[in-house]
């Protein structure tokens, strides 16, 4: 009986309540090939802690391209090449301004940087740090982040 409870919960009741998770688009934008390779990670603008730059999808940009405006607007990213699909993704909670608080499914884009621009907009707002992948994955909260970046 509790096993029939609980798959129509998940399968009927949770789908028809639960809200769906909004998307956002991020760019893991690195520089360096093998064992040389960094990915830039930055701080967020509120709490500082450390993220990949990201955003919502820009309307009448593809997914990879809003990922790279993303890179430019909050870290200076110069993208030398985009990959066309996602290499990963991840979930996080997001909270808003208002206060409240919503699940989103964050599609991350690889980013080759090119160079890095000092005057961007968000320059004075963001602090910005090339580091390998591994000590990136133990910078970022989020588990699914950082599991992409263990594999990156």
């Amino acid at each position: 009986m509790a096993g029939m409870l609980k798959k129509a919960w998940d399968e009927v009741v949770k789908p028809m309540v639960q809200r769906p998770a909004r998307v956002q688009v991020a760019a893991v934008c690195y520089k360096g090939t093998g064992t040389d390779r960094k990915v830039l990670v930055i701080t967020s603008r509120e709490t500082k802690r450390w993220i990949l730059p990201k955003g919502w999808p820009i309307d009448g940009l593809e997914a990879n391209a809003a990922a790279a405006q993303e890179a430019w607007e909050e870290a200076g990213v110069k993208a030398a090449a985009i990959a066309p699909e996602p290499i990963g993704s991840y979930d996080y909670e997001k909270r808003m301004d208002g206060g409240g608080v919503v699940s989103c499914a964050t599609q991350v884009y690889a980013v080759e940087v090119d160079h890095l621009e000092d005057n961007f907009p968000e320059a004075t707002e963001r602090t910005r740090k090339w580091v390998y992948p591994v000590e990136a994955a133990e910078m970022v909260e989020e588990p699914g982040l950082q599991a992409l970046l263990k594999n990156f």
